[in-house]
């Protein structure tokens, strides 16, 4: 699998949902090998989209399209600022991947140094629903600097916020602190998504 994380601030969020929506239904029967995305708006005005196909040449592929360059000179002009694209080959599945059925989204950008040890974290899923049972799945994906976008998809925001109070193992704590160092939480009060 391959993700395309699109973050940039955007205060006219209708128009950008109706233009997401317009992609989901024009443009997405053309694009051979597009998965699905993860859609939504932060409370500072940033719209990010996590995007996920096949294959990074299944992505290329689709970039290369002339409908796809026209729509996505719609979409930049919508912006309220440069967009910022982060290309991830290293994809991770927490659980069975993320849900269509989530309440709420949460997307960690962060920085490690050993990804082997946040994907050998993330790997030991009966601890981690047991422990977060509000947590229906999502996905990891990692630069090759080491940044990573994890895509965490919860039942519901409360159910999330309840979860968090859960003191963790001191084995887990250690793990997560060590991934968790110096990350970014944005937070899709209403995400939307789009499946192939």
């Amino acid at each position: 699998m391959f993700i395309q994380m699109i973050q940039g601030s955007c205060t006219r969020q209708d128009e950008a949902h109706e233009l997401l929506d317009e992609w989901r239904r024009d443009l997405a029967p053309g694009a051979a090998g597009w998965l699905g995305g993860t859609y939504g708006f932060t409370d500072d005005d940033q719209l990010i989209g996590v995007v996920r196909f096949e294959s990074r040449e299944a992505a290329m592929a689709n970039s290369g399209r002339p409908e796809q360059g026209a729509w996505a000179e719609r979409l930049t002009a919508l912006m309220d600022g440069p967009l910022e694209f982060h290309d991830c080959d290293d994809v991770t599945l927490l659980m069975d991947g993320g849900s269509d059925e989530a309440g709420f989204v949460q997307i960690i950008r962060g920085r490690v140094d050993d990804p082997s040890r946040l994907k050998a974290m993330l790997a030991d899923t009966t601890t981690l629903h047991e422990m977060r049972p509000e947590i229906l799945g999502g996905t990891l994906a990692i630069e090759p600097d080491g940044t990573f976008i994890e895509t965490v998809a919860f039942t519901s925001e409360d159910a999330a916020r309840q979860g968090e109070r859960v003191e963790p193992p001191a084995e887990i704590r250690r793990e997560l602190e060590y991934a968790m160092k110096g990350a970014s939480f944005h937070d899709l009060h209403h995400p939307w998504f789009a499946s192939a």
